[in-house]
């Protein structure tokens, strides 16, 4: 075999090597013992958007704007050829040109020549910015969820231990606790969903469909707010202790009475300020004892309060609720 047939088969090999790794989707660097890139394949060219003469030949921290001028990783690297041993998913975060923030892991390996004359490695990139951003947004989804159900457990616990036995009936017992749930239930899966600008006017219908109609109940809504999960729960059990004892005692109890509902944001004091207006029942009195309704009533807005006035035309009631700076809505 004379040299240029040597040569033509060399070129062939070499060819058909270079035409294997650049069917790899990641990006493939080949750097020699002092960290200069020999060789690279297509997709390192197309994801960093350079070209052979800015790649071949130059110091792997020269690339680009310097994104790989770590002294850490450099240190990592010059070690992987005379250990033989090897770099696994080694992180990196950076500005790149023309592609924004990224997040790529790197893997280093030796290869080994037959000869055991050669020294060089193979890093392959993979751009892991996706990922790592629904990682981030699926841990913090599930410690919000932790955090929710912890809430709900809670009050739930409480509701058990506040929901009284003391006079009434099995049955009667087990309506008032399972009544409270429901609306724990509802105003929790109200939490969950997006608020839009009808949030606040759906947790108030949701709790009244069980005693009321369009005609008895009249809502008045106000501007859009958006409330958190733990306040939107408080407010729908304080609204369900109000729609009951309206439907036991109050506007609700008899054909005739009505209910009104709205709401006003002050922007001066960052409050919204809900308003509950009985008329056309039965007369109403302060409750001579201070039951579960009237305490959670009293302690479920944190922050905030709840002022109720009873009439001779029936109750009212405000509720005053603390907005932060993103309650608003536009």
């Amino acid at each position: 075999m004379n040299v240029e047939d040597l040569y033509r088969l060399l070129r062939t090999g070499h060819i058909q090597a270079q035409g294997i790794v650049d069917t790899v989707a990641d990006p493939m660097l080949l750097l020699d013992g002092d960290l200069r890139v020999q060789s690279a394949n297509r997709a390192f060219f197309e994801t960093f958007k350079v070209d052979r003469q800015e790649t071949i030949g130059k110091p792997i921290d020269e690339l680009g704007d310097g994104q790989w001028d770590i002294p850490d990783l450099r240190l990592l690297l010059l070690q992987v050829i005379p250990r033989s041993s090897a770099i696994i998913n080694y992180e990196v975060e950076h500005d790149f040109p023309g592609l924004g923030r990224k997040t790529m892991l790197l893997t280093a390996r030796t290869l080994h020549h037959p000869d055991n004359s050669g020294h060089t490695m193979l890093l392959s990139i993979v751009d892991v910015t996706e990922r790592t951003r629904s990682d981030a947004v699926r841990d913090m989804l599930f410690g919000e969820l932790r955090h929710r159900m912890k809430n709900l457990l809670s009050v739930a616990q409480s509701i058990a231990r506040r929901t009284t036995t003391a006079g009434r009936t099995a049955e009667e017992y087990r309506e008032d606790l399972l009544g409270r749930f429901g609306a724990l239930a509802d105003a929790h899966d109200i939490g969950f969903a997006e608020q839009g600008e009808t949030g606040l006017a759906m947790l108030i219908e949701r709790v009244l469909a069980p005693y009321s109609t369009p005609e008895t109940a009249v809502i008045q809504p106000g501007p859009a707010v958006i409330l958190g999960p733990n306040m939107l729960m408080a407010l729908g059990l304080v609204l369900h202790e109000l729609a009951t004892n309206a439907a036991k005692y109050g506007a609700l109890s008899i054909p005739s009475g009505r209910l009104l509902i709205g709401w006003q944001q002050d922007e001066a004091k960052r409050e919204l300020r809900l308003t509950w207006v009985e008329s056309g029942g039965p007369p109403v009195t302060p409750p001579e004892v201070t039951g579960f309704g009237s305490k959670l009533i009293r302690s479920a807005i944190a922050g905030g309060k709840v002022a109720q006035t009873y009439t001779p035309k029936g109750l009212k009631a405000e509720i005053v609720i603390p907005l932060g700076p993103a309650s608003l809505a536009e």
